[in-house]
């Protein structure tokens, strides 16, 4: 059931058949759901989903796998998961390609774990694959304290790099540096260059 775009307003709750996965995928009984901007712009109308995605908002949950695929292995019913799907997530059960999954990182519950997918996802994405990070590197973030900013941070120092973190003002500088940036630039008060 498709509603028009617009705000928040416009959300609302609706019965839905649990969704078959295919060969491929795994069922997901939804613990928790990511909120990041690709919802927002989905809910505005504006998000390029992929063809067939769900109407239904969310791009990453967390959850217990309810349902294998039948050539879906390496995983068991049961196990508890984080998933970036290409939509679907808020609701109490999604299908997801089984290469989308990841067990839930240790000492993580389920709750924290629902953020970790996209900002996990983009930060590899960014650092590992197209900047081809080699330890002992220094990397620039910008934007710290954000999601991605402060994952990138923790990813780059347990990869053994040096981080320089870009921030706004005193208090978040101090929040990078505690996430283990190497230096904090307040770029209202400095050039990072």
């Amino acid at each position: 059931m498709s509603k028009p775009p617009g705000g928040p307003e416009g959300l609302a709750i609706h019965e839905r058949a649990i969704p078959q996965p295919s060969s491929n995928e795994v069922l997901i009984r939804v613990a928790a759901a990511g909120l990041n901007r690709t919802d927002v712009i989905q809910r505005g109308g504006r998000a390029n989903l992929p063809e067939g995605a769900s109407d239904i908002l969310g791009l990453e949950v967390s959850g217990t796998i309810a349902q294998l695929g039948s050539d879906v292995s390496g995983i068991s019913v049961g196990d508890e998961v984080v998933a970036l799907t290409d939509s679907g997530g808020y609701a109490e059960y999604v299908a997801v390609p089984a290469g989308q999954v990841a067990p839930v990182p240790p000492g993580l519950d389920l709750l924290d774990a629902a953020g970790i997918p996209e900002v996990a996802a983009t930060a590899v994405l960014n650092v590992m694959l197209n900047g081809r990070y080699q330890e002992g590197e220094t990397v620039l973030v910008h934007g710290g304290t954000g999601g991605i900013g402060a994952f990138t941070i923790q990813l780059v120092k347990a990869l053994g790099g040096t981080v320089f973190a870009t921030a706004g003002r005193a208090g978040k500088c101090a929040r990078v540096r505690s996430w283990g940036a190497d230096a904090a630039i307040n770029y209202r008060e400095e050039e990072f260059d």
